[in-house]
């Protein structure tokens, strides 16, 4: 396929970072705050997508938005990232889109880089680590399972390597002219929206580039109940892309659905036959010893934490990507 012309960008083009919200008075001020503080030497806008919260979220926006006039808001009724995004979007001035959630901290120097390495590669999108860290032991715990291959597999934007073209990288730093090209975000997709975006970037031409030198904080879930929701929701959405894009999917993503159907068939069979027990014996030894392992660094709290946010991670994206119903891979279901 014909790659599209990419223009050159000036050197410092102006740049809007969009942040769709929901329930984040906890960590929005600190989010915005870290963009607010870059060394950009460009112009630079934050405009916040305001889901229907619970919780304190709109007023820290609206404080944030009468402090610094360079934070605006836009309703986002439905409260979905895809929707937020796109109507921060359609809102936003700039050339270059960074998309930047609210329970993430960038580093001061993270648009810069990120700018620059898009006129370096001649990319649409670049992105670069999702540096998991936790405060509470939990926290910490699900931090070092998202930071191993063997709670996320070998994806470089969880576990790191070296700067080359991506399938997908963690949040995205675009080209306005990317975003035009593809539609925007889809939707329909509640969840998995980047990486389906990311394809059709591919898809037409786009490169979509990854490096280690862009270092995200994220703030993981702080319950079992809070990551079991959010990993069915990876597993059943990341199945919705295979049904959308046929031969998008790899032995990372179908690991975890393997395991669920394995362990759970030789459990059953193990009732009558006590030696198929080994499967689920073996998965349990794996994920406790792997789970020490990967936490030594650690305190113990977190440590005997880790197995358990391991499984939870495993076992949720399985099911979520076994149980995905045909429908919801149509606009208009979900």
């Amino acid at each position: 396929m014909t790659s599209p012309t990419t223009p050159a960008p000036a050197a410092h083009p102006p740049v809007s970072v969009v942040m769709p919200v929901l329930n984040e008075e906890r960590h929005l001020a600190a989010a915005v705050r870290g963009v607010l503080e870059q060394d950009y030497p460009g112009t630079l806008e934050v405009v916040l997508a305001l889901g229907p919260s619970r919780d304190r979220t709109d007023e820290v926006a609206a404080e944030l938005a009468a402090a610094d006039p360079r934070v605006v808001t836009v309703p986002n009724p439905t409260g979905r990232t895809p929707n937020g995004l796109n109507a921060a979007i359609s809102r936003a001035s700039g050339d270059v889109i960074v998309r930047v959630d609210a329970h993430a901290e960038i580093p001061t120097d993270y648009v810069r880089v990120a700018v620059a390495t898009l006129a370096e590669q001649s990319a649409d999108n670049v992105g670069g680590i999702m540096q998991a860290e936790g405060q509470a032991p939990f926290e910490r715990a699900v931090a070092c399972a998202m930071r191993s291959p063997l709670g996320v597999g070998n994806a470089r934007f969880h576990v790191g390597g070296g700067a080359g073209e991506s399938d997908t990288v963690y949040l995205g730093v675009f080209r306005r002219s990317a975003l035009a090209r593809v539609g925007g975000y889809d939707e329909h997709f509640a969840r998995a929206q980047d990486w389906e975006m990311n394809h059709r970037i591919r898809e037409t031409g786009g490169r979509v580039w990854f490096t280690p030198d862009l270092v995200v904080t994220y703030r993981p879930r702080n319950s079992p109940r809070a990551l079991a929701k959010q990993y069915f929701n990876y597993g059943r959405w990341r199945r919705v892309v295979a049904r959308r894009h046929p031969g998008t999917v790899n032995v990372r993503y179908l690991a975890p659905p393997a395991m669920v159907v394995g362990t759970t068939a030789a459990t059953a069979v193990g009732l009558a036959w006590a030696p198929a027990l080994i499967v689920p014996a073996g998965y349990l030894t794996g994920v406790t010893v792997g789970g020490l392992a990967i936490s030594r660094a650690e305190d113990w709290a977190t440590r005997v934490r880790t197995p358990v946010a391991l499984a939870v991670m495993h076992w949720s994206w399985g099911i979520g990507f076994l149980t995905s119903p045909k429908r919801i891979a149509h606009p208009g279901t979900d």
